[in-house]
């Protein structure tokens, strides 16, 4: 199952506080990560602010159209997860 955030919001320049509905919750820095087309305007602090979350998506999104993986947004509060295939209905 994919990890679904239900809380999100802008804590500074480029950080982002996140709760999960299996109750991990925890602050991501991800100045880092704000490269590429998409996610360069990102950098400013204001564009960045403006940040919402997507219920439908189970994560956060921008007006501009950036968006990062809830579950690539989950392994930076918990290193050690990994998504595991869900099984195909009917197998054995």
């Amino acid at each position: 199952m994919l990890p679904r955030i239900v809380k999100a919001e802008a804590r500074g320049a480029h950080k982002v506080w996140l709760r999960f509905a299996d109750g991990v919750e925890g602050e991501v820095d991800l100045k880092a990560e704000l490269w590429g087309e998409v996610f360069e305007p990102l950098k400013d602090p204001v564009e960045f602010g403006k940040l919402r979350l997507n219920e439908e998506l189970g994560t956060v999104v921008w007006p501009n159209g950036a968006d990062f993986a809830p579950e690539f947004l989950y392994k930076r509060l918990r290193p050690d997860y990994t998504l595991k295939p869900t099984p195909e209905s009917g197998a054995a």
